[in-house]
């Protein structure tokens, strides 16, 4: 096995940073709808309005993982870097690692988010084919 440097963790700092990001703008999106849906049923008590809202809870939680796994990953980086600096290499290696293992985790649960929000728009779709439907 080859000698683990401090650019090899570096080399994961932009790739986190970029998914911390968009992991960000999917949450404060997410907000936004959050807001307007709760709007939507202090004006009316609708089972479609319900139905959103639990599908959004779980993307919810979801994000709320992602972000976790992935600031654990980034931290543990942060920490694998700074084992190497005091030359603790085996267990620099073991730890970042667990870094990776991390970011997998993280970006699993992405996958899992973007089906929950496919379905999410599916049933939204299918709801617009049904009112066009009775229409004509």
């Amino acid at each position: 096995m080859e000698q683990l440097t401090l650019t090899t963790p570096a080399l994961l700092f932009s790739a986190i940073s970029l998914i911390m990001l968009a992991y960000t703008n999917r949450f404060l999106a997410y907000a936004a709808v959050v807001r307007s849906l709760h709007d939507k049923y202090q004006q009316q008590k609708d089972d479609a309005l319900i139905r959103q809202i639990i599908n959004l809870r779980k993307r919810l939680y979801l994000t709320r993982a992602m972000q976790i796994f992935g600031i654990m990953s980034l931290l543990l980086c942060v920490l694998t870097m700074f084992l190497i600096y005091i030359e603790q290499h085996l267990l620099a290696v073991w730890i970042f690692g667990i870094a990776l293992i991390l970011l997998i985790l993280s970006l699993a649960l992405l996958i899992r988010e973007i089906q929950i929000s496919v379905e999410a728009l599916e049933y939204h779709l299918g709801d617009i084919e049904k009112k066009a439907r009775k229409k004509s």
